[in-house]
């Protein structure tokens, strides 16, 4: 037993022995290290020394101010991305690969003078041009011994007899006028007759009428009242045998051959819109035949402060009567129809940020720049540029969102890497 115990310390020593003679050996040189669990952070880091790309720190993949020096994964399991050198700089420009320009679908547009058409949509209803619309009524009391127009609808036109008129006063007139004939002179009417003649024109008696009289020297009892206007009986508010007071009103009769839109404009719109403003109007019930017109007046006032809208009117011919009043219509007005060519953008390529408006300029070799812009007129798919581009540059028009991506989150490592070094 003693001779076992002796045999393994005498293996022991060989051993110990062995190894104390190889560090001394190799004792001046440095030893290796081997990262036993970050083997891809070393050598993505070595490939600079290759000549590959340097990655220089690993940023959050959901754009926090969050970097590392070694790949990492956040807290719902996404790796980081890699930040290589030669995408970083000190310019104000955005460095993007191209291989996210391509996946993405990033384009640009060339920037120039556009023609900007702006629409202003409302809602309007076909009124009566209240420049044709005719009260039928009498200047002296009177009754109603028959009618010839006996429905509201009808068409009449000038002249046409509407009803069958007796009137003690024009009766009384029309005796004054004969007794003024006959107590003339030979030279012509006299003063008496004039004045006779004026009473009956101020009765509203139809100078045909007076003529009759003159020629017949007849005192006819009832009168036929003719239409003052062709149209159409929009009213009628008197019955066969009824007695009427000068004044009242008897019929309405409205020309339709044309008629009014009233359109409502919105209170965010109405600054836009000017008398002459080019317009058209579409009649729901007639949805393929559009009118052309214009806006030939706007109301002074709200039409009520619910709706927040102010009242426009545009005029149009109505020859076949299609357009009724009462009628819907959608109107479009066109108020930058005539204004000139500014520069624009397409309204896909200004980012709001609630407090500015930014585009993105394409700088070449796969670099943008954000820039605040100041926009005006909006319309036809593009935003007016007042300030802020000079015409030729190129704007990103898609993919926006990529790149502004980028730019927020490279100001936000600046801003994370000067707070660290301060």
């Amino acid at each position: 037993m003693k001779r076992l115990s002796s045999l393994a310390l005498l293996a022991a020593g060989i051993v110990a022995g062995a190894a104390g003679t190889y560090w001394y050996a190799h004792r001046d040189e440095p030893m290796p290290i081997h990262a036993a669990t970050e083997p891809a952070a070393h050598d993505e880091m070595s490939e600079g020394e290759n000549g590959e790309r340097k990655i220089l720190y690993y940023r959050n993949p959901m754009g926090l101010p969050d970097t590392s020096p070694v790949p990492k994964k956040d807290s719902m399991g996404m790796d980081y991305i890699p930040v290589y050198a030669d995408e970083v700089d000190d310019s104000d420009t955005v460095k993007v690969s191209l291989a996210k320009i391509q996946r993405s679908g990033v384009k640009t547009e060339t920037v120039g003078l556009k023609a900007l058409s702006r629409e202003v949509r409302g809602v309007g209803t076909v009124e009566h041009d209240e420049s044709t619309l005719w009260v039928v009524t009498v200047r002296s009391d009177g009754y109603i011994e028959d009618l010839f127009v006996n429905k509201a609808g009808a068409h009449v036109k000038t002249s046409d007899p509407m009803f069958r008129f007796y009137s003690p006063q024009i009766q009384l007139a029309q005796v004054d006028l004969l007794v003024s004939l006959r107590t003339q002179g030979r030279t012509g009417f006299n003063r008496d007759v004039r004045g006779a003649i004026q009473k009956l024109r101020n009765l509203d008696v139809p100078q045909e009428r007076i003529d009759e009289v003159i020629e017949t020297k007849e005192n006819v009892r009832t009168l036929d009242w003719p239409a003052p206007a062709s149209g159409h009986v929009i009213e009628k508010n008197v019955l066969k045998g009824q007695f009427v007071e000068a004044g009242e009103e008897l019929f309405r009769i409205a020309d339709n051959s044309h008629v009014w839109v009233i359109a409502e404009v919105a209170e965010a719109d109405i600054a836009d819109v000017k008398v002459g403003t080019p317009v058209t109007v579409t009649l729901r019930a007639f949805p393929n035949d559009p009118h052309e017109g214009k806006v030939t007046f706007i109301y002074p006032h709200m039409r009520t402060m619910e709706t927040r809208t102010v009242s426009v009117r545009i005029e149009l011919p109505n020859p076949d009567g299609s357009m009724k009043p009462g009628m819907y219509a959608d109107v479009v007005l066109r108020p930058d129809a005539d204004a000139p060519d500014v520069m624009a953008v397409p309204s896909n390529a200004v980012i709001d940020s609630g407090t500015r408006k930014i585009v993105l300029i394409a700088k070449g070799e796969d670099r943008f720049e954000p820039r605040e812009v100041s926009i005006g007129r909006i319309g036809s798919g593009f935003i007016e540029v007042i300030d802020g581009l000079e015409e030729g540059e190129e704007v990103v028009i898609s993919a926006t969102f990529l790149i502004d991506a980028e730019s927020k989150l490279k100001a936000a490592l600046e801003a994370f890497n000067q707070g660290a070094r301060e």
